[in-house]
């Protein structure tokens, strides 16, 4: 025997997100992704949650200075009846606007046990960098008057 709870409100609040596109992963617009990044020394670090994402799945793209991640969670099929479904699935996407002072053209990506692991070096032109100071002479030619 299956015991269930009933919510009178849960239909209502599926309904609400499908008319307004509110709810995670609908098929109005794709289901955002958590992030944390953090700058450490030369580098950031970004991390995106995707568990249960194939990794064949995620899409890394950089245009100019926008870095897109792109990933799916499908649905499993099979003969049976769902109970519950509260993970979201679908197309998850982020879009992060890079600063000029990093370099796009050598970032990393690793994804392991759920976790998409980006490290972004920081430009050679947006390092510190000592300047040389040349000094000069003053002519010390004599003034005749």
């Amino acid at each position: 025997m299956l015991l269930r709870s009933t919510d009178p409100f849960r239909d209502f609040d599926r309904l609400t997100q499908q008319l307004l596109g509110t709810g995670l992963g609908t098929t109005n617009r794709p289901a955002v992704m958590p992030m944390d990044a953090w700058r450490e020394g030369d580098r950031f670090v970004i991390e995106f949650d995707l568990p249960g994402v194939n990794p064949e799945s995620i899409d890394l793209d950089v245009e100019r200075n926008v870095l897109t991640v792109k990933a799916e969670r499908v649905a499993r099929n099979g003969d049976w009846e769902m109970l519950a479904t509260e993970r979201v699935r679908g197309t998850f996407s982020r879009q992060l606007v890079l600063g000029d002072n990093l370099d796009l053209d050598h970032i990393e990506a690793n994804y392991e046990t759920g976790v998409l692991r980006l490290v972004v070096p920081v430009a050679e032109k947006a390092k510190p960098r000592k300047i040389q100071i040349t000094a000069t002479q003053p002519d010390t030619a004599a003034i005749e008057a």
